[in-house]
């Protein structure tokens, strides 16, 4: 039998989420198995899977010595550099300017060389993380970011701060993220796209479809350059490729946009300015009335300048 004392770090979580991460190589046949015959116990007591865990509270795991060293294996820390922009960071959380072309987490193709892995490196090495104590909670991101999407990406230290965060990002109403992308065409004014989006399993294609999830976009025009118009992005619902299939959609696709653009413009581009990534840069995060354990985030903003190629291509276009 494992005994072990819920930490703060560890509590507000459901049991069985626990319980998969401490025997977290244990099919989950075994672990729900362990719940069906009263294995899993808090303070004595069986609970059920959907239990919460309190602080100072003892979990009893009724396994054997043999299979928590067979199923208890914790996540060896790769050295893996953060050499990005740390924009803000406290005993919470922590917000990284992400450079394009990087994974915030690992899919089929890549699964070492991403931006999580790299913050838990970091957490690591400066020893606020440790896997081998730390079996409840892995320091997470609180939302996504496309891979050939640069910006700011916040990060949570610890549970309940992941917790507040995907709440607040979730809901969309305290917390305000803000993009710049650069467009084909003259976007004037202010345009407000209300489409819903449904994706393509088969091709990971996202096209406007009645019976696809809800999708808002607020686009408002900074300025022009040339043929083209900087805009300033908000969205109010979070779907996957959102802001690149909205402004496509009304006839202003982005700028180096590979899957949605104007694939001749975005040639030309290529060959007479040298660029040919995606222009889009989620660059302002701004938090309204926060409550709970970050209220004292309420009304901070944080704001990164445009990534250098950008920059330079709106440089070379204004002239």
């Amino acid at each position: 039998m494992k005994k072990i004392t819920i930490s703060s770090k560890e509590a507000n979580q459901r049991v069985d989420k626990y319980v998969k991460k401490f025997l977290n190589e244990a099919p989950l046949s075994f672990i729900y198995k362990l719940f069906r015959k009263k294995d899993i116990k808090i303070n004595g007591h069986w609970v059920k899977e959907n239990y919460i865990l309190k602080e100072g509270e003892e979990l009893s795991i009724y396994v054997t010595d043999q299979q928590i060293e067979e199923f208890n294996k914790p996540k060896e820390i790769e050295k893996v550099n953060l050499n990005h922009e740390i924009v803000y960071e406290d005993e919470n959380i922590l917000i990284i300017n992400k450079p394009r072309g990087l994974l915030v987490h690992g899919d089929e193709g890549e699964k070492k060389l991403t931006l999580a892995n790299q913050v838990i490196n970091y957490l690591y090495y400066k020893g606020e993380y440790n896997p081998k104590d730390d079996h409840g909670f892995t320091p997470a991101p609180a939302h996504r970011l496309d891979r050939n999407t640069s910006g700011l990406v916040v990060f949570a230290k610890n549970l309940i701060s992941l917790q507040e965060l995907e709440e607040l990002f979730k809901e969309k109403e305290e917390i305000i993220k803000e993009y710049k992308a650069l467009v084909v065409g003259k976007l004037s004014g202010e345009k407000h796209i209300d489409a819903p989006l449904k994706k393509d399993v088969n091709t990971g294609l996202v096209k406007i479809a009645k019976d696809g999830k809800n999708a808002y976009t607020i686009a408002k025009s900074i300025g022009f350059y040339g043929d083209f118009t900087l805009v300033n992005v908000q969205i109010l619902t979070g779907r996957t490729h959102q802001i690149r299939v909205h402004l496509a959609s009304i006839g202003y696709p982005i700028v180096g946009d590979a899957k949605y653009g104007d694939f001749k413009i975005n040639r030309d581009i290529k060959e007479k300015y040298k660029f040919e990534n995606q222009f889009l840069t989620a660059y302002k995060l701004s938090f309204k009335e926060i409550k709970g354990h970050l209220s004292y985030l309420s009304g901070k903003s944080f704001e990164i300048k445009l990534p250098e190629n950008e920059q330079k291509l709106l440089d070379k276009l204004a002239k």
